[in-house]
């Protein structure tokens, strides 16, 4: 790779490229697209079509309700795809994938080469997934289509590409990142409506603004995800408070 090329490419296949119209006006994207750091290129499968009205989509063999998205299309727009600057990975989209997790982000920031296919209508044809390499899913629904998804995961990538970012270290502390959640933040004013911020964070002890961090980091991810603890990485001090929380609960 040469210092001209991008760090990160994701190239979209779908049928429905107005979608991401405004993909790259605003925002991270826009900083790492313009900042020639990535690039993001939308690929229309109705140009690979072969019949007048530029058809993706046909009924399913054996009957029942709903189309599926066609295998000819995705093929030759994968065909007709440049050379890849580094290891192409090509994933689909699709509800009946493996959860997508922060992880996959980190491990593709410092140069990846994506081709996403938007899943589509009732299903694809199942010989599509002979084509990818992986399949991937936001969680346990459904949506219309994997452009949503697709625009979801360019975003989560795009922002830990090293230089995009004004601090990098903000997004090092997101949660997940940590492989727990984020603690609580404020700004001013110190008092709206009779809510004050906690006064270890106005006070300039950077040890003791650290520690009550940590501390809330723990105390949040306990009440809403408890299940992140179970593979999270945790200090003999992050087990004591999460020990003193459990007493406190078991008092009250």
């Amino acid at each position: 790779m040469n210092r001209a090329d991008p760090c990160v490419t994701v190239t979209v296949l779908t049928g429905f490229p107005a979608l991401f119209g405004s993909l790259d006006a605003e925002g991270i994207i826009k900083i790492a697209i313009e900042s020639g750091l990535a690039e993001v290129r939308i690929v229309n499968l109705r140009d690979y079509t072969d019949d007048r009205h530029r058809t993706i989509d046909d009924r399913p063999y054996g009957g029942g309700p709903g189309m599926i998205l066609k295998i000819a299309p995705v093929a030759r727009a994968l065909e007709a795809l440049p050379p890849a600057r580094a290891r192409r990975e090509v994933i689909l989209l699709s509800p009946q994938g493996e959860r997508l997790q922060q992880g996959f982000f980190e491990a593709r920031a410092a140069g990846a080469d994506l081709v996403l296919i938007c899943g589509r209508y009732k299903g694809v044809d199942e010989r599509i997934r002979t084509l990818v390499d992986r399949e991937i899913s936001l969680g346990d629904f459904v949506i219309s289509g994997g452009e949503l998804a697709a625009m979801i995961l360019v975003d989560g990538l795009l922002r830990l590409i090293p230089g995009v970012l004004g601090d990098l270290d903000s997004a090092r502390g997101d949660s997940f990142s940590t492989r727990l959640l984020d603690c609580a933040y404020y700004t001013r004013p110190e008092t709206w409506r009779g809510c004050k911020v906690p006064e270890v964070l106005l006070s300039g002890h950077h040890a003791e603004i650290r520690r009550w961090r940590r501390q809330d980091v723990l105390r949040r991810t306990r009440a809403r995800r408890p299940d992140l603890l179970l593979n999270a990485r945790l200090e003999d001090e992050d087990r004591r408070h999460l020990a003193s929380l459990d007493e406190a609960g078991s008092e009250s």
